[in-house]
């Protein structure tokens, strides 16, 4: 393997070593002082750095394989400086014209020092960024005489990030998931919940595939930008002269490696859609479980099986549980059994045999063809103003006996809710009138007064 830099043997070290964890903060700390101070730094500057570091955290260092006594014996701001110096990751310069010692980070250190600070403080806003880029790099691009073809390669690399940060969030949801079993009450599941899986992902990352100014929001004119690219044959032409001048490169190609791309970040898309379900759907089910653990059947169920799993005399368990009850039933530790087997039907027990209807007699046919609308407004005034008194009608004073007394009753109490009806209902008992044939509300119908 050809590599850009020199890199010592002892610069693994890192890695294998039980103190890398402080090693990896102490290199962030040094590097942020680091640009502060124009990538020149004193040894007195860094030492001052991981004193103050060591006061608020107070470190403990494990011992090294190759370390010597003199450094072992040193405070451990001193050791880890003169490690960090010793397997690479820090260079140490002699300025003898002013008599100091200058530290600084090789270039080959510089580009894990940038996944490390990528690890320890992700960038929430790649989709944000990357659609936006090659939304204006893709126009740029159509629309300016220069046809600088590196910029149609800009957009082809961000639409290639873009795919890596959303592949990245749906392959991290496995770790959301472990992290869920994991808490053991219900405070904990919630707190994980809201402080880890809304705050990490659907506040940073998830929510904004999902607002304004999301995927969706640049997708189609992306599209339609590149349908016209590629449509205009003597565009395409006069672009690939130049191309060819240059590099040589197809430009159909890279066009359409660009929307096969946004092909891919829209699966990938409804992929995290599907997996941000499954893990609310986890979440109420834990939840749940946590609230039921004890006294619902399958969580004394889970509960048995997870105790006979974590003994180590788990066979002799499993003879004394099946000794008070069949472990190969479905029926376990209640009387209602945790799985009902459904029953198969078949197509022909489902289809209801056709009844014959009975042909209907002369006074059906015309029961059923009866109009109940066939009174008329002006019989309904009249059936109320033949009964009315002083402007008042009392039903209960109403002997109702036959069907047509008692269908203009309903029709007049009917016709007294509507706003231009001539009589209004001022008072409803709730006693009902019962004369053997029918009942009925004791109802009192008024006369409206004319509006002035």
């Amino acid at each position: 393997m050809k590599f850009a830099y020199d890199i010592p043997d002892s610069f693994w070290s890192l890695f294998r070593s039980m103190n890398r964890e402080l090693y990896m903060e102490a290199l962030l700390k040094i590097n942020e002082e680091y640009e502060y101070n124009n990538y020149y730094l004193s040894k007195e500057v860094c030492l001052q750095v991981l004193e103050d570091w060591n006061e608020s955290q107070r470190i403990w260092l494990s011992p090294e394989e190759f370390e010597s006594e003199n450094d072992a014996s040193q405070t451990p701001p001193n050791r880890i400086l003169n490690w960090l110096i010793k397997t690479g990751w820090l260079k140490r310069i002699e300025d003898f014209s002013t008599l100091t010692t200058n530290i600084i980070i090789p270039d080959y250190a510089a580009v894990f020092l940038t996944a490390f600070e990528e690890l320890v403080n992700p960038s929430t806003d790649d989709t944000e960024i990357y659609i936006q880029n090659v939304y204006a790099t893709l126009f740029s691009f159509w629309h300016d005489k220069k046809m600088n073809l590196a910029m149609l390669k800009t957009a082809l690399i961000n639409t290639k990030k873009l795919n890596k940060a959303l592949q990245d969030m749906l392959h991290n949801m496995d770790h959301f998931f472990s992290r869920l079993l994991k808490q053991k009450s219900y405070e904990e599941v919630l707190a994980e919940h809201l402080e880890g899986y809304v705050e990490e992902i659907v506040e940073k990352k998830y929510h904004i595939l999902k607002t304004n100014d999301n995927f969706y929001l640049y997708k189609n004119d992306i599209k339609r930008c590149l349908r016209e690219m590629r449509e205009d044959i003597p565009w395409m032409e006069q672009v690939q002269k130049k191309a060819d001048k240059e590099k040589g490169e197809d430009v159909l190609s890279i066009i359409n490696a660009i929307e096969r791309g946004f092909d891919d970040i829209e699966h990938r898309i409804s992929n995290m859609d599907k997996e941000h379900s499954k893990y609310i759907r986890a979440t109420v089910t834990r939840m749940n479980y946590m609230l039921n653990g004890e006294s619902d059947t399958r969580g004394l169920m889970i509960q048995l099986l997870k105790t006979i799993g974590d003994s180590k005399d788990s066979e002799e368990k499993i003879e004394k549980v099946g000794q008070s009850m069949n472990l190969s039933h479905f029926e376990v530790l209640s009387e209602k059994s945790l799985y009902k087997k459904r029953k198969r039907r078949d197509f022909a027990s489902q289809v209801e045999e056709e009844k014959q209807q009975e042909e209907l007699s002369r006074e059906d046919v015309l029961r059923l063809n009866k109009i109940h609308t066939r009174y008329q407004q002006a019989e309904i005034e009249d059936f109320i103003e033949s009964y009315m008194q002083d402007d008042h009608m009392e039903v209960k004073d109403i002997d109702i006996r036959d069907e047509e007394s008692f269908e203009k009753l309903i029709l007049a109490y009917d016709y007294s809710t509507r706003r231009n009806s001539k009589y209004k209902v001022v008072e409803r008992d709730d006693k009902l009138i019962d004369n053997g044939s029918y009942r009925y509300p004791a109802l009192t119908f008024v006369r409206r007064k004319p509006k002035s």
